[in-house]
């Protein structure tokens, strides 16, 4: 496992996010992994800021990988201080360290901060994580933002943790190999965590979701062969790609043409396509439409190959699509290693939430080991200024938004469309499920711990294309729709 995110916060020639400016040798190796061997001083600092003397040499310090949590974490802690003093800004860093020189730079900032304190107070809050290198999947879109993002912009290593983030085909591989213990945790759709607890698609495994990663965020895409087939009720025949079954993606889609009269099951094709083929369908026919997550909405358009027939935002303002998601067992047995990573999830999205961080985070998340997009084609989506492929360009800000509050309330949303739609049948105790696996007490902790505002609630209710959702009647609204599967 790679521990290319500890890099040496004091050296002007180490670019911590590891962009291609990094000169460092592990970046410049063909894989990209360090050897315990090699000495490197933007690597592996072995001495942590307390109790480097002023004077030391910048270039002896020793590349030696951590071999226990509270060597990573006693690391983690110095780049997380020189991080937050430059505010994240990675040039700032670079330039300062480069014109003053590191030992100044070590020695200036221990003669006005009380680097021992500071270190006792976050592990006296954090616990030592139990297990620190953790494998997190996660499928390259734009909702995995905040996942992806800690990486390079060094959220987890704040929070003593050394993460591979994995890139993922699908969210079925993505399922199975949480399932198999392969990933520690992983990006995962909304609905998937409540299916995988339910044995909806597989086996029946506890699963928890602690914390939303984005909302709003996706889009009903046409190929531009239908510029004049802007109403749903002429898209009878129409084959569409959603990225899995249990997503939110399939079920706002389903909602949205059955508002429309069209029966999803009847009326259109739906088919399961991984959202990375979403685009090479749609040029080859294979697809009239989609509805997906980003970049690839806007991939389309970019490769003027189809347009934005309308933002999920415009179907229900502030709806859920992604999420961090662990076994219930990961946080029974790893307690501190999963506070922690909750922590950084957190952490990184109320980051991500700030519209002037926007355009540094989609050059962090523009690599090939991340989305392997175009920076303007991310850029389009986290700002909200983008083209729309039918001649116009939009300013739409919270196109997709960050918040990330695991609403009881949206988990009960979710089940009703699961049952409305015959992925469960029978009796459904609604709440009861949202409650278990939704673990809003634990986002809202961790949101107070770090200084924001958790709501005091954990239910509330929805108006989505005209139509009220209230999450004490459940039931009631399953049975309120005229298209559905599950609907008596």
């Amino acid at each position: 496992m790679s521990v290319k995110s500890l890099g040496n916060p004091f050296s002007g020639d180490t670019d911590l996010r590891h962009s291609k400016s990094c000169g460092c040798d592990v970046c410049s190796s063909k894989d990209g992994h360090t050897h315990a061997s090699h000495k490197d001083h933007d690597h592996g600092v072995k001495h942590d800021l307390a109790s480097m003397p002023a004077h030391s040499d910048m270039g002896d310090m020793d590349a030696k990988t951590p071999e226990s949590s509270e060597e990573m974490l006693d690391r983690a802690i110095d780049s997380a201080i020189v991080r937050s003093v430059f505010g994240h800004n990675d040039i700032s860093r670079r330039s300062f360290a480069k014109m003053v020189g590191g030992s100044t730079m070590m020695a200036a900032l221990a003669s006005v901060l009380p680097i021992d304190k500071v270190k006792a107070a976050i592990l006296d809050d954090l616990g030592t994580p139990e297990k620190s290198k953790l494998n997190i999947g996660f499928v390259p879109i734009t909702c995995a933002t905040p996942i992806i993002m800690a990486q390079p912009m060094g959220f987890y290593e704040k929070y003593g943790l050394d993460v591979d983030v994995i890139k993922t085909a699908g969210w079925a591989v993505a399922r199975d190999k949480s399932l198999n213990n392969e990933y520690d945790a992983s990006h995962m759709l909304t609905p998937m965590p409540l299916a995988i607890s339910m044995g909806a698609g597989s086996t029946a495994t506890p699963f928890l979701m602690p914390a939303v990663e984005n909302i709003n965020g996706q889009a009903i895409v046409l190929h531009n062969d239908h510029l004049d087939k802007r109403d749903p009720k002429q898209w009878k025949g129409f084959k569409f790609g959603v990225p899995f079954e249990y997503s939110m993606h399939n079920f706002l889609l389903r909602y949205y043409v059955a508002e429309h009269g069209l029966d999803p099951d009847k009326d259109i094709q739906i088919r399961v396509v991984p959202p990375p083929e979403m685009v090479a369908n749609l040029r080859a026919g294979n697809l009239d439409g989609y509805l997906s997550p980003d970049p690839f909405n806007q991939r389309a358009v970019w490769e003027k190959i189809g347009f934005l027939h309308t933002l999920t935002k415009d179907i229900w303002e502030g709806h859920p699509c992604c999420a961090f998601a662990c076994s219930k067992a990961f946080s029974e047995e790893l307690p501190n290693t999963y506070g922690a990573l909750l922590k950084s999830i957190v952490d990184a999205t109320q980051y991500a939430a700030k519209a002037e961080n926007r355009k540094e985070i989609s050059a962090a998340i523009a690599p090939a080991n991340y989305l392997n997009q175009p920076v303007p084609v991310i850029e389009q989506v986290l700002t909200g200024r983008y083209a729309d492929g039918l001649g116009e360009v939009k300013n739409v800000p919270d196109r997709i938004d960050f918040d990330p509050f695991p609403w009881h309330s949206m988990g009960v949303w979710i089940l009703t469309q699961m049952k409305r739609w015959g992925y469960i049948e029978g009796d459904v105790d609604y709440k009861k499920i949202a409650e278990e696996v939704y673990v809003a007490s634990d986002c809202a902790k961790i949101m107070k711990e770090l200084g924001y505002e958790a709501p005091t609630e954990t239910y509330k209710s929805y108006t989505i294309m005209g139509k009220a959702f209230d999450p004490d009647q459940p039931e009631a609204y399953v049975n309120s729709f005229a298209i559905g599967k599950g609907v008596s």
